[in-house]
């Protein structure tokens, strides 16, 4: 069976209703790895995991192996956990098919197959569905990171204005993990009911809310050459933090979404909100994507999507026959010919 919300197998767990066979699979390592610490921190006791909590890696183990493991039957306890960690790495992993259709019912087996899906269309994944409880953890959009950072900060019962927010969203990416890691530590530090804000996150995170690739595309967007350049001045200062191949990427992803944008307002007259779901951005910043698309033509657009390329492959020394074009200068070539387009 598969579910939807992780939520629901922990309340299972919480009420003492196991299952013999689960399997968390998908992009998105950080539910994977919280459903099974809580599978491994909920069911058996201190005492009771000596002799019955079995960790393994796919690349270290067989199939055969781990059946002769999850065979075993508990001692001194009702139950025994045997959690299967990087299991895409596992030799043959469809051999298992005949153990999750007939499982031990004392033993509780976890199978977590990281950073990819299976194919639906073969018997495993099949068998996967009728004989276990599966759970997909997908990767999050953009527009979906900004909620799924103030719905975190809700359950810790702390609140965070829009920019801080974005500040957080567009340094980290939509990378789970470094996410929750981030705003632990602001949980750490500020009272409950206190709200977060961009003094906070650079204080706390080391994210300037001056210097950031938010800003940029900001000042992009309005083509304000002073703000583009001061920015940029603080990446070269600080390049090993600022590379271009962290920057260029952020940049494109922008551009791309302007160019929708654009197409979208040429074709109809799109709400915010129609826009905003096109480009999987939250509504509240869609106004930095309509400037931009007045202030650049399609052709130019064209020329900027030329341009991160040519920097990116130079930053990797590729294309990159000037020797003395360090990875500081390539970045204020590459801002230049942007904001002069």
């Amino acid at each position: 069976m598969k579910i939807k919300n992780y939520k629901q197998i922990f309340e299972d767990i919480d009420n003492k209703v196991y299952h013999p066979v689960y399997v968390l699979y998908g992009e998105e390592p950080y539910y994977i790895d919280i459903i099974s610490n809580y599978i491994e921190n909920n069911i058996l006791s201190e005492t009771e995991k000596e002799f019955n909590f079995t960790v393994l890696y796919g690349k270290d183990t067989n199939v055969q192996n781990i059946i002769s493991i999850v065979k075993r039957f508990p001692m001194m306890a009702n139950y025994q956990v045997v959690i299967l960690k990087e299991s895409q790495h596992l030799d043959k992993i469809e051999e298992l098919e005949s153990y999750i259709i007939n499982p031990v019912k004392t033993t509780i087996f976890v199978i977590c197959y990281k950073y990819k899906k299976f194919d639906n269309r073969t018997k495993f994944a099949k068998i996967i569905q009728e004989n276990s409880i599966s759970f997909e953890s997908n990767k999050l959009y953009e527009d979906q990171i900004i909620n799924w950072i103030y719905e975190y900060l809700k359950e810790k019962k702390l609140n965070i204005t829009p920019h801080a927010c974005s500040l957080i969203a567009e340094y980290l990416g939509n990378n789970l993990d470094s996410i929750a890691n981030e705003l632990n530590k602001l949980a750490i530090n500020i009272k409950e009911g206190e709200t977060i804000t961009e003094n906070i996150v650079e204080q706390h995170i080391g994210i300037s809310r001056e210097f950031n690739v938010f800003e940029l595309q900001n000042a992009l967007a309005e083509r304000n050459k002073f703000k583009s350049f001061r920015i940029v001045h603080y990446f070269t200062a600080n390049i090993k933090e600022n590379p271009i191949p962290k920057i260029a990427p952020m940049l494109f992803d922008f551009f791309v979404k302007v160019m929708i944008t654009h197409t979208i307002i040429k074709k109809n007259n799109a709400s915010d909100r129609e826009i905003a779901s096109e480009i999987k951005v939250n509504p509240y910043y869609i106004k930095n994507y309509k400037i931009a698309s007045k202030k650049y033509t399609e052709n130019q657009l064209k020329q900027i999507f030329g341009i991160l390329r040519e920097y990116d492959l130079k930053s990797k020394g590729v294309q990159n026959t000037e020797i003395y074009a360090d990875d500081s200068e390539l970045m204020k070539e590459m801002i230049y010919k942007i904001i002069n387009i």
